[in-house]
């Protein structure tokens, strides 16, 4: 098997290096190399033709979510344009695609977990072009993988815990959000899924489709901050900020310039059902995350 991985940089581009490399011949491009720049889809267009991989694997993106809101076009270039694309070119090589979506395409509405057959109704730039990609990627006809996640964080780069150890060393007392409910999910779950799903699809093509794939269970912003700066005081970290004086606070005391689902649970029936597999808890990847950082 031959696969192409695009956005190799990235947090869940970096986990798919290492999960990917197994199944076959693994090449993985970056913006800075030629064919990996998703401003230029015509340079793109033409690696993939000239690769002609049996997979692609599309882990690049607009991610800023905020800045999308004053970059809509470049959002669109690289959220919506570039999917379709490779889609297209899916479909005229006879290849699959494996692209990562978000629960920024719905609403937030409600408490219930959504499910995949869920109308989707973004908020944001950021939401719409995402769920444009959908929409173009399952319009190409291409045999497809679309997983749509949330909350993801990785060891390597910036992440919101990272944030909290930092400002729990810095400050007597912290807000933060706790109107916001989602699962926290590790970019290395994401690529194991992902390479066990890819595995599957070579014995039972008719697993293609949309699937969620988070992490198990559920917090706030809030109770996220909350386990992260436990475990780290379980660690011996020197914190200036008390368990009592993390305050929880609603969305509206952070405004922001794109507008966050408050209910972004995804429910995960159809993924673990399909491929049989149990989505460990929400915590199990953290606490695993926190200690590479903190044993570092």
């Amino acid at each position: 098997m031959k696969i192409l991985l695009l956005g190799k940089d990235g947090q869940l581009g970096w986990e798919l290096q290492r999960s990917l490399a197994p199944l076959g011949e693994l090449i993985a491009l970056g913006p800075d190399a030629p064919g990996g720049n998703f401003t230029r889809l015509d340079e793109v267009e033409r690696a993939v033709r000239s690769i002609a991989p049996d997979v692609i694997v599309n882990a690049g993106a607009h991610t800023a979510v905020d800045k999308a809101e004053s970059e809509p076009e470049l959002a669109h270039l690289l959220n919506t344009q570039a999917p379709a694309m490779l889609a297209a070119e899916a479909k005229r090589l006879g290849t699959w695609l494996v692209h990562y979506s978000t629960d920024y395409v719905f609403d937030g509405s409600g408490s219930t977990p959504w499910q995949e057959t869920d109308a989707t109704n973004p908020l944001s730039v950021y939401g719409r072009t995402k769920a444009e990609s959908e929409a173009a990627i399952q319009e190409a006809g291409c045999q497809y993988l679309i997983f749509r996640t949330s909350w993801v964080y990785a060891a390597r780069g910036g992440n919101f815990a990272k944030t909290m150890l930092r400002l729990g060393q810095e400050k007597e007392a912290l807000t933060v959000i706790d109107d916001q409910v989602g699962a926290p999910t590790g970019a290395d779950l994401l690529a194991d899924v992902t390479a066990h799903a890819l595995r599957a699809t070579q014995h039972k093509p008719q697993v293609a489709g949309l699937y969620h794939l988070v992490a198990g269970g559920e917090t706030s912003w809030h109770g996220y901050a909350r386990f992260v700066l436990n475990l780290a005081r379980q660690h011996g970290v020197p914190l200036k900020v008390a368990p009592e004086a993390i305050k929880a606070v609603p969305t509206s005391a952070f405004p922001t310039p794109a507008e966050r689902p408050r209910n972004s649970r995804l429910n995960t029936h159809k993924l673990q059902s399909t491929f049989s597999l149990r989505l460990p808890p929400w915590q199990t990847g953290v606490a695993r995350m926190l200690a590479e950082i903190l044993e570092k």
